[in-house]
């Protein structure tokens, strides 16, 4: 079966993306039982535990191999990489870690370099919208270095745009207004990726360019793999591809849901843990 020969040309389990992920968990559990008072069993630690396992299993993961074949499969995984796994990740964070890093001396010169959060959202948009064109995701994914240099782009970017989210200032009524009309932007800014998307399938779609480079390692010539049947008839078709774009939309709205009541739950349950 071809779907089997794709596999086994490929490693299907990124061990050095795992030991990276296991000495950032080391470090986290080392930082929280030696400068907070929280317990590894508790929740902001667990959320932490969990972007790194999720991020695994997206990026480290078969699944890995098996999300170029498709464009609803490759878009499932960079919606859980840019809207699910950083607002876990920064929920993970303990703010009395964030305070004290934001006072060291390195930070302090390196943070005048950072986008503001806005910025950083309207940056995210440009080029994940620019990620949906098919020259430019042609072009990129031909080259790995460039095609992984662009993702690891938009995954700072898309950090630094869900602080406001997973860790909102709610202090006075102003911040919860400011907040609102950030959320509000965070979705209408995104949007029109996924609708290039959608719009794409709907005027007579796009040739996969991941498949392509996926297969480029195996025995088969371009005029073989437009015959190709790696995966059911709905996959790498019009529909897979307006799939993809709805995808993402839900994938979004749910990661801004799912931030904003686990925000919710973090802070009052950290309040609490103060004031007892």
């Amino acid at each position: 079966m071809l779907y089997a020969m794709v596999l086994e040309g490929q490693s299907l389990w990124n061990v050095p993306l795992l030991a990276f992920l296991i000495c950032i968990a080391f470090l986290y559990i080392v930082l929280v039982l030696s400068f907070t008072k929280i317990k590894l069993n508790q929740k902001q630690p667990l959320l932490f535990f969990l972007s790194l396992g999720i991020t695994y299993l997206a990026f480290g993961s078969p699944f890995e191999t098996i999300s170029h074949l498709s464009f609803s499969l490759h878009m499932l995984q960079l919606s859980i990489f840019y809207f699910i796994i950083p607002s876990l990740f920064l929920l993970g964070i303990p703010d009395s870690f964030l305070r004290h890093i934001q006072n060291l001396a390195p930070f302090v010169r390196v943070r005048k370099f950072f986008l503001p959060p806005i910025a950083a959202l309207y940056a995210f948009g440009v080029l994940f919208l620019m990620y949906h064109f098919p020259v430019v995701i042609t072009n990129i994914s031909q080259n790995t270095l460039v095609h992984n240099g662009y993702l690891v782009v938009l995954l700072l970017l898309s950090v630094r745009m869900w602080g406001p989210i997973a860790s909102p200032d709610l202090n006075s009524d102003g911040s919860k207004k400011q907040n609102k009309r950030y959320l509000f932007l965070s979705g209408l800014v995104l949007m029109p990726a996924c609708l290039l998307f959608i719009l794409t399938a709907l005027i007579g779609g796009m040739n996969n360019p991941l498949l392509s480079e996926l297969t480029a390692n195996l025995c088969i010539s371009p005029s073989q793999l437009d015959s190709l049947n790696l995966l059911p008839t709905p996959f790498n078709t019009r529909l897979d591809q307006m799939f993809a774009g709805i995808l993402m939309l839900v994938i979004h709205k749910f990661g801004l849901i799912l931030t904003v009541r686990l925000g919710k739950e973090v802070n009052s349950r950290t309040v609490v843990g103060m004031v007892d």
